[in-house]
């Protein structure tokens, strides 16, 4: 197999696209591997609520997104976002807590004209980290203030940030989509003392969307709730796919092996994505980035076939060993 460096090289080198303009296929590339004579296919996931098609990989916009938001030089963000479109990818995820991340990416995206092309999910989280009440009229403020910043008067996603003041924030939250103004709602926690309450919400509430922490390294929500947002026709947008840094740091220095190739992964992280993905219950997986090498990377990790349950435990146990 090769590196996720000399995978990239390969694909610029060939021409290797995903336009949206063209049909959403990546050739695999790789002379003499099992699928390098066919065409893999974008993965595509519904969202239960409507039906609505999303491409199964996004772009986050926490961690190093949110640092070159930040900086002086902002041309990282513009590459990144400019390669998320060009190859295919739409869902984009950010909240007013991710530094200078939302207002640089509304106004990116308006200079590149890519505003409608964005799935837009933000968040509403006046009320702190899960704790504390939510000001009302303060919520209203920082809803406003996003839908200036990502410039439509009507949102994708629009949900409560790690569960802070579900009642006051959601309730708001329901007014607005009952008003056309958001699309979908919901709820997000990757905080393992807040899953109980997430279940609950989960069980009682007409949410659209949760988003959740989840990699091959932390599959604590396969035992309930991925399960119930199934059965409830609820979609998952997952967070930390990579579980931030800690799967980076386990495999630092490992070959990818080759029998990662049987479900299409080129790389390391298109490996630990489709481990995620191949769960019935996700909908998009985030990761976030600021270098569009790697938003072309990670796109990788939707195309072509996804691990079996056999090949999923095989994954488990290589990452476990490591």
């Amino acid at each position: 197999m090769i590196s996720r460096r000399d995978y990239l090289k390969l694909c610029l080198a060939t021409g290797v696209t995903l336009s949206l303009k063209s049909a959403p296929s990546w050739a695999a590339g790789q002379a003499g591997a099992p699928n390098a004579d066919r065409t893999l296919e974008l993965i595509t996931r519904d969202i239960p609520a409507s039906g609505e098609r999303l491409p199964a990989v996004g772009l986050g916009s926490s961690a190093t997104f949110a640092e070159v938001a930040r900086s002086a030089d902002i041309a990282a963000v513009r590459e990144v976002l400019q390669a998320l479109v060009e190859h295919g990818g739409r869902v984009f995820d950010t909240a007013p807590s991710y530094g200078a991340s939302e207002a640089v990416a509304g106004r990116i995206a308006a200079e590149l004209g890519i505003t409608d092309n964005l799935f837009w999910a933000t968040k509403l989280n006046v009320a702190g980290w899960g704790g504390g009440r939510a000001d009302p009229a303060a919520a209203r403020a920082q809803l406003d203030t996003s839908f200036q910043r990502l410039g439509k008067p009507v949102l994708d996603l629009i949900q409560v940030h790690n569960l802070g003041d579900v009642p006051v924030q959601l309730g708001l939250l329901k007014e607005l989509r009952a008003e056309k103004r958001v699309r979908y709602i919901g709820v997000t926690t990757t905080f393992p003392r807040q899953y109980a309450e997430l279940e609950q919400i989960l069980a009682r509430e007409p949410i659209d969307f949760i988003g959740i922490d989840y990699a091959i390294d932390n599959r604590t929500m396969e035992e309930r709730i991925l399960p119930l947002a199934q059965d409830r026709g609820v979609g998952v947008l997952v967070y930390a796919p990579f579980g931030r840094t800690r799967l980076w740091e386990r495999v630092r220095g490992q070959a990818l092996p080759a029998w990662a190739a049987e479900f299409d992964a080129h790389s390391w992280a298109q490996f630990f994505l489709k481990f995620v993905l191949a769960h019935p219950a996700v909908t998009v997986a985030t990761p976030a980035t600021s270098k569009a090498r790697h938003m072309i990377d990670n796109l990788g990790g939707a195309l072509g076939a996804l691990p079996d349950a056999d090949l999923r435990r095989r994954m488990i146990g290589l990452v476990e060993g490591l």
